[in-house]
């Protein structure tokens, strides 16, 4: 389900002809984004060679196999975790962590709502059993714990709902859609829990970010006076998504790859925001054409931060040209902009961690088996996972009232706090 949206006194005409645009949207980006991505049930059938051909959605181009990945790995444990994948959509999420490759993993169920795209994840993760949805998986008793790579706008509830069952749950990105509502409803349902939660936040272990966070826990940074975190993401034509969710999607709803350069790097979040933004040209970002009535493709956030610091983030489908997720940071003893730079003659490793034989990096600067490791690592250790939900929410509630700032003309607005 989409999100609740206000009426703001929208006529029945009105919304008859919005609707039947964002059909009309919803019908064409699906249409040519198979063509070109290639993506789905239809692409099932390519040959290795054509699927070589193929335009990679920014952000899943794969990380060169690095073969003293797996140096130094030991297991913590020997038993496997029992998991169950939710979600085979158009970024194949499900498959992409590399669970199926970890030696303390048994996948023993998975499902997506589309049959296609569910014997597709079965085939991939070599994983016989299927079901049909969500809410029939998680009754599996067998299943300890799951990764939801469902819609965004379904993440809250399906989290709660495998909280629900007694199982651990991870979760693609964002941790909640837009709604400050749900966003107290997962972080009640994590606490109340004697379960793990994660939000694979992929900026988390790009190389840079993973150095920041080893040296600013080390003393090498101090507080930090000023951080910048970008995702630029040209979308004139929005990527395919479960009912169309990315269409007109404004853009702090999507800001952890981002935030992740201030809150990745300090276990710290955000505490008020001023958000500018100006109206796109992009068909899909006009209010008339989305269910959100969002007129913006750029927004630019200048938060204060828990450490009384400033930060500025900026989320953009806007503009073509240099895209994806990066930062840089400012500290009272250094800063880190491609290398560190400061006080400290003595700096800790910043070597990400070994990972497990044949799981691969993957893609968004790497990060893929990293999330996943970490996640069924703090299983195994039963301790705190690495972006909890506190974190998790910190980063993405704080998009959610970026967006409302930049809706009131850039007003100044406080931002929930949630620790654990």
């Amino acid at each position: 389900m989409l999100p609740r949206m206000k009426s703001d006194n929208q006529s029945g005409s009105d919304r008859r002809a919005a609707s039947e645009k964002y059909s009309t949207l919803s019908s064409l980006t699906r249409r040519s984004f198979l063509g070109t991505v290639g993506l789905g049930s239809a692409a099932l059938a390519l040959t290795p060679t054509a699927r070589a051909q193929e335009k990679v959605i920014q952000g899943f181009e794969q990380a060169p196999t690095d073969a003293n990945a797996a140096k130094g790995w030991k297991p913590v444990s020997d038993r496997k975790i029992r998991v169950g994948l939710v979600g085979y959509g158009v970024c194949q999420f499900s498959a992409a962590f590399g669970f199926q490759s970890h030696p303390n993993v048994e996948v023993v169920a998975v499902s997506d709502l589309i049959p296609d795209r569910c014997a597709a994840l079965s085939k991939v993760v070599r994983c016989a059993k299927t079901y049909p949805s969500l809410e029939e998986l998680v009754k599996d008793d067998r299943i300890e714990a799951v990764f939801v790579a469902t819609d965004a706008p379904s993440h809250a509830r399906h989290c709660i709902e495998v909280l629900k069952h007694g199982k651990h749950v991870a979760s693609a990105v964002p941790a909640v859609f837009g709604s400050l509502e749900d966003a107290h409803k997962l972080f009640e349902a994590v606490k109340a829990s004697s379960f793990k939660y994660m939000m694979f936040e992929t900026s988390y272990f790009h190389e840079d970010l993973y150095a920041m966070r080893q040296i600013y826990n080390a003393g090498g940074l101090g507080k930090l006076l000023y951080s910048e975190g970008e995702y630029y993401h040209y979308m004139s034509t929005p990527i395919d998504s479960y009912k169309g969710w990315r269409i007109g999607l404004p853009p702090q709803w999507y800001p952890t790859h981002s935030n992740a350069y201030y809150v990745g790097a300090t276990g710290g979040s955000f505490t008020e925001v001023s958000c500018m933004a100006m109206p796109s040209l992009i068909e899909h970002l006009q209010p008339k054409n989305n269910v959100y009535k969002n007129p913006f493709g750029t927004e630019i956030a200048l938060f204060r931060t828990s450490e009384g610091g400033m930060s500025r983030m900026a989320v953009s489908w806007d503009s073509p040209g240099d895209g994806g997720e990066k930062g840089r940071i400012r500290g009272q003893k250094g800063s880190y902009y491609g290398k560190y730079e400061g006080l400290e003659q003595t700096l800790p490793d910043t070597k990400r961690p070994s990972l497990p034989p044949g799981v691969e990096v993957g893609g968004h600067g790497g990060s893929h088996g990293y999330l996943m490791n970490e996640f069924v690592t703090a299983i195994l250790q039963n301790r705190k996972p690495l972006v909890d939900v506190a974190q998790a929410l910190n980063m993405t509630v704080a998009g959610i009232v970026a967006h409302q700032s930049a809706m009131k003309g850039g007003e100044l607005k406080k931002i929930p706090q949630f620790k654990l």
